[in-house]
């Protein structure tokens, strides 16, 4: 079944709505991270889209294994597992600003569906190299409505 499409407004919106039901204070139902960490850890994925060179990416051998065993997982439609492994960079070691990733979140997910999927058809991931519109939308919709479920909104 297709997963909703982050890049059409109503499901940009919903997704938004969900994110502001968090408050500082929300707890996840399962894993470590806290609420500001998660926040930032989504807007790296952001960030890898947006700020060139800001993460470093897979390196050499690590290439390979990402595309040919990571990519089905991250941009395919079957929901992410609880507590599964993730990138180096996609690590949040210190505490962030609340109100400040939330506001990065959104407007990154706003520049998101205003650039259209057409935009991001045959466009290179950091991680994966070129995705087709439907793995960009799966990838991106997958991993907010994965963490945005683990506190609950």
């Amino acid at each position: 079944m297709p997963l909703p499409n982050i890049f059409t407004s109503e499901v940009a919106e919903t997704v938004i709505a969900r994110i502001n039901r968090l408050t500082p204070t929300s707890q996840p139902q399962w894993g470590k991270m806290s609420v500001d960490k998660m926040l930032a850890h989504l807007n790296v994925a952001y960030e890898t889209i947006y700020e060139p060179g800001k993460h470093p990416g897979p390196n050499f051998f690590m290439k390979p294994i990402m595309r040919l065993l990571v990519k089905p997982i991250v941009t395919g439609e079957k929901p992410l597992k609880k507590n599964s492994p993730t990138a180096p960079y996609f690590i949040i070691a210190s505490d962030k600003d609340f109100a400040a990733e939330k506001a990065r979140l959104i407007a990154f997910i706003r520049k998101t569906q205003q650039l259209g999927e057409q935009h991001f058809d045959g466009k290179a991931s950091l991680g994966f190299g070129p995705l087709n519109k439907a793995q960009w939308n799966n990838m991106l919709y997958k991993h907010l409505d994965h963490h945005l479920t683990q506190f609950g909104a």
